[in-house]
């Protein structure tokens, strides 16, 4: 049992210890709705491992405040534990930055605040760490689109209890070359696919990134190969090799667009698109969002990654990314997050939610 009553941080500590990687989120989804399910300012929905609370006060806007419950799988950093690292105080271990303290300070302030200012929809959802036909936010927009209603979103994935705005777009492909088998002993009568690569490599490596300014926030985008894949013996001169290129767009660019950019780009060879998802604006024209950004404190700046802001974004909701952690610690072996930032996440939302009703 979740104990509620407990501060943001052995919350943490609490849901972290439960173990819930991608496929094994149901003890903690369980452990959710027994932990809320008494409190009777909120409204408890399940869709799988899915759980959704939400208030319903008749309040003038509503806000979506989302976190995954999912992580990436352990290797020996359970159970977690406390750390000092020059004078800085951690909580160490799987989960504490992506994005189970963000979880932890979600739950405790859905039991907490009875009265908000806003009427508030929360949402803690599984597998988001895996394929995205599996994701739960995902999932649970195309079975209850109507829970996706608001204002305005947060979703808290790590940005050191910083206002990140939108996210990248990201697209993988699959570039691939062709030749002709024949003995290595004899290579001149075969065509070699993997030498046929070098000049998409080249492309790749000399390819000078955009830096994209939208709505004030400067975006980095990047295109790099990812993988590559050719070769059947070591006495065989190769028919076929694939180059994996994975591109993260500025929120400018829509998916097609990307696209017909990698075609241009690598015009005259086979390509292919295995993955492709669109990036987000950054969220913060709306009203509710320049409240928010001004009662957090600090200055805005763009994610880098592909967040799930961008489902949001899809559906007309303007989105930001807030919550504790820094992401270069995401999914490390010595993931671990600053005490002093579940704190200060905590006091952010709670300050912001707890203002008269707008």
């Amino acid at each position: 049992m979740l104990d509620l009553t407990a501060t943001s941080i052995d919350l943490t500590r609490q849901i972290c210890d439960m173990e819930s990687v991608s496929g094994n989120e149901s003890a903690l989804a369980d452990a959710i709705v027994a932990a809320l399910e008494g409190f009777d300012h909120l409204e408890i929905i399940r869709d799988g491992d899915t759980v959704v609370a939400r208030t319903n006060l008749g309040r003038a806007q509503r806000v979506v405040i989302a976190g995954h419950i999912d992580t990436v799988p352990l290797n020996d950093n359970l159970p977690t534990r406390y750390e000092t690292i020059e004078g800085t105080e951690y909580l160490w271990g799987r989960g504490t930055v992506d994005m189970k303290a963000g979880v932890a300070v979600q739950l405790k302030l859905a039991a907490e605040l009875s009265d908000p200012g806003v009427d508030v929809t929360w949402m803690w959802y599984d597998h988001e760490e895996v394929s995205d036909d599996l994701n739960g936010l995902g999932r649970l927009a195309r079975n209850r689109p109507d829970l996706f209603a608001g204002d305005f979103a947060i979703l808290g994935e790590p940005t050191r209890s910083r206002v990140e705005g939108g996210c990248n777009g990201n697209l993988r492909v699959e570039i691939r070359t062709f030749g002709l088998r024949s003995h290595s002993a004899r290579s001149w009568v075969g065509d070699n696919a993997i030498h046929a690569a070098a000049p998409i490599l080249n492309i790749l490596a000399g390819y000078e990134a955009r830096e994209v300014e939208v709505e004030g926030l400067v975006y980095r985008e990047g295109l790099n190969a990812v993988g590559i894949t050719g070769g059947v013996a070591g006495n065989i001169i190769p028919d076929e090799c694939m180059v994996h290129v994975n591109y993260r767009f500025a929120p400018s660019r829509s998916g097609d667009e990307a696209v017909a950019h990698l075609r241009e780009l690598f015009a005259g060879y086979d390509l292919t698109v295995v993955d492709r998802a669109e990036g987000a604006r950054p969220g913060l024209d709306a009203a509710l969002a320049r409240e928010f950004l001004a009662a957090v404190g600090g200055v805005a700046t763009p994610k880098y990654g592909w967040t799930d802001v961008a489902r949001f974004s899809a559906l007309g909701v303007p989105a930001v990314n807030y919550g504790p952690g820094d992401p270069l610690k995401a999914h490390a072996d010595d993931e671990r997050v600053a005490v002093a930032e579940i704190t200060a996440c905590e006091k952010g939302l709670r300050d912001w939610l707890s203002a008269s009703v707008r």
